[in-house]
């Protein structure tokens, strides 16, 4: 069966995928589980490139199809930031540093958004096809539920709970990573012979 290289060091995002693509014909592995360590710059300004880049790297340095993805939140009341930094934009807790951003502010309007790169080792560059996902809701006033991590806790849905609040079965069929996993099964299932 052929491997499938989710590249990523955050274990949240780890699991999700792990969870995510459990359906695909292929054995899903960390850069630990292959013995790598990379550290990828991530300087541009939108996440196809963010993620592109990612891939790239690791299908380079693996030989594996590779899977990278760059997201982030972005929020109305702060000029639909803090998009691609949102990773970095914190400095402790991204949820809290949010809240306390946002204040009593009204428009809590904000969107969560993930691209997706795939990356299939070939000569002379690995050839790269980027995937979207996104989820619409608000920001939460306070902290609600203990699923998730990152932004969870504070991202409120249509529905009333925050993504936090979700069995992780049902986050993962609505939430931007689970959409944009979606849109790339496709191709992920031409590409591994499924």
């Amino acid at each position: 069966m052929s491997r499938l290289l989710v590249a990523t060091s955050n274990a949240g995002k780890q699991g999700e995928f792990r969870r995510l693509l459990a359906h695909l014909p292929a054995v899903i592995v960390t850069p630990d589980d292959v013995g790598l360590h990379l550290e990828v710059d991530e300087p541009y300004n939108t996440y196809a490139e963010n993620s592109a880049a990612k891939a790239d790297a690791y299908a380079r340095a693996s030989g594996l199809l590779s899977l990278a993805d760059d997201s982030g939140i972005e929020v109305a009341a702060l000029d639909w930031g803090p998009g691609v930094r949102s990773a970095r934009w914190g400095g402790g807790s991204n949820a809290d540093r949010l809240l306390e951003a946002l204040g009593d502010a009204d428009d809590r309007r904000a969107r969560m958004i993930c691209a997706l790169a795939v990356a299939r080792p070939a000569t002379p560059a690995p050839e790269i096809e980027v995937f979207d996902g996104m989820v619409s809701g608000s920001i939460a006033r306070e902290r609600r539920g203990f699923g998730g991590f990152g932004y969870d806790p504070v991202f409120l849905l249509p529905s009333g709970l925050t993504t936090a609040q979700l069995p992780e079965a049902e986050k993962d069929a609505i939430s931007h990573r689970g959409r944009a996993v979606a849109a790339a099964t496709p191709r992920l299932l031409e590409l591994l012979g499924g």
